[in-house]
């Protein structure tokens, strides 16, 4: 069952693409036909998929030569407010934080399943500048704050608002990332 904001977006894509179909999927299971694509990509959403089953899927629907591409954006640890930020979300989520030291290339690639593939990493940086709230309202949808009660969610987000606003009082907030890109070739 679609929800209303699917149905929104996919007509502002049949407006834009009338004649590109769209077609709903699982990365684990892809709902095309072998040796169909030249290009299979996922943007942000690689780790909600099991590369024991999607690594063979997509290189069973990429023709020879096709690639694989692969994407997040990441933590710019270098920036201190992220950093900082980082350090505040993991101890109030309860997780550890992640190392600000970044994975070699080849343990990137053993992490994301395409060990034995021929593989190619980049890392770009970008920034943007968003409101506040709307940096906030990004932060809320994480996996690790859904799990939180309500009363702890917003004990966090008070706190983050007042601190936050302090540095960037007139509550835009310049996030900045880097993308950490993974693409592999179907041999």
């Amino acid at each position: 069952m679609s929800r209303p904001d699917d149905l929104s977006a996919s007509a502002e894509f049949h407006q834009a693409l009338p004649g590109v179909p769209i077609v709903r999927g699982d990365g684990n299971a892809l709902p095309l036909a072998e040796a169909s694509c030249d290009l299979i990509t996922y943007a942000q959403a690689w780790q909600w998929t099991d590369p024991g089953r999607s690594v063979p899927e997509a290189l069973r629907v990429l023709r020879a030569g096709g690639a694989l591409a692969i994407w997040w954006n990441t933590t710019a640890f270098d920036v201190p407010w992220i950093r900082e930020q980082h350090g505040r979300i993991a101890y109030h989520c309860g997780v550890e934080p992640r190392s600000a030291v970044r994975p070699s290339d080849s343990d990137a690639i053993r992490l994301a399943g395409l060990t034995g593939l021929r593989v190619e990493r980049r890392q770009m940086r970008w920034s943007r500048t968003v409101s506040l709230d709307m940096h906030l309202a990004n932060i809320g949808s994480r996996s690790a704050f859904l799990v939180l009660e309500e009363a702890d969610r917003q004990a966090f987000f008070v706190d983050e608002r007042e601190r936050l606003g302090r540095i960037f009082p007139r509550e835009e907030v310049e996030e900045t990332y880097l993308v950490d890109l993974l693409v592999a070739l179907r041999p």
